[in-house]
């Protein structure tokens, strides 16, 4: 699909631009703050995202950038995921704050046990894709619950989350953080492979 021109491209990227701004300074603004602050009528700006969510999730989406693009280039996995890691956590960093506006929202919509009204839920889910992707060369060697498992214990430490814990409370540095959560996703997926060899189901050397 080729990209949208004219002005309708143009106040979509002037709202998304906006909300961009208002999410890197701590903010998860509404689509009528975001309307203000872009200086955009409030029924203008609700023709393009309907309720924050769609809003929320159009920012994250642009944050994200070259990560939603990553395709595995070699058929080892723990070189996979170190490649993944490599594109994707220097990005992360530079957009914690949007990324952590993100997380606010869906932990307040989580904490009210649904959306007011009839707003729909922010939901996330790209990294499930991106590590499915990255770990690609072990289906078929790991059973499809082990498969899950891993993708699910590495997509602890692939995301702002980690920076939470590896930058807030450890007080490491942007490349302290990566390199504790590379070293911690290889070793899960050494540790998979290995116990996938020892009983047999496969080959050394994977």
């Amino acid at each position: 699909m080729k990209p949208e021109h004219g002005p309708r491209a143009r106040t979509r990227k002037l709202m998304v631009t906006t909300a961009s701004r208002l999410m890197q300074s701590g903010l998860t603004p509404s689509v009528s703050e975001v309307a203000e602050a872009a200086e955009v009528s409030r029924a203008t700006a609700y023709r393009y995202f309907p309720n924050q969510a769609a809003l929320v999730h159009a920012v994250v989406d642009e944050a994200l950038g070259p990560i939603l693009k990553w395709k595995g280039k070699t058929q080892d996995a723990e070189q996979r995921i170190l490649d993944l890691f490599d594109k994707a956590l220097p990005r992360i960093s530079e957009f914690e704050a949007t990324f952590k506006a993100a997380l606010r929202l869906s932990l307040e919509q989580w904490a009210q046990d649904g959306t007011p009204g009839d707003q729909p839920r922010f939901t996330r889910g790209h990294r499930i894709d991106l590590l499915n992707d990255a770990l690609s060369p072990l289906r078929g060697h790991l059973t499809e619950a082990e498969f899950d498992r891993l993708a699910q214990a590495i997509s602890l430490i692939f995301g702002v989350e980690l920076y939470t814990v590896l930058k807030d409370i450890w007080q490491l540095s942007d490349t302290q953080s990566s390199q504790v959560a590379k070293w911690a996703a290889c070793a899960l997926v050494r540790s998979a492979i290995a116990d996938a060899v020892n009983e047999g189901r496969t080959p050394t050397g994977i």
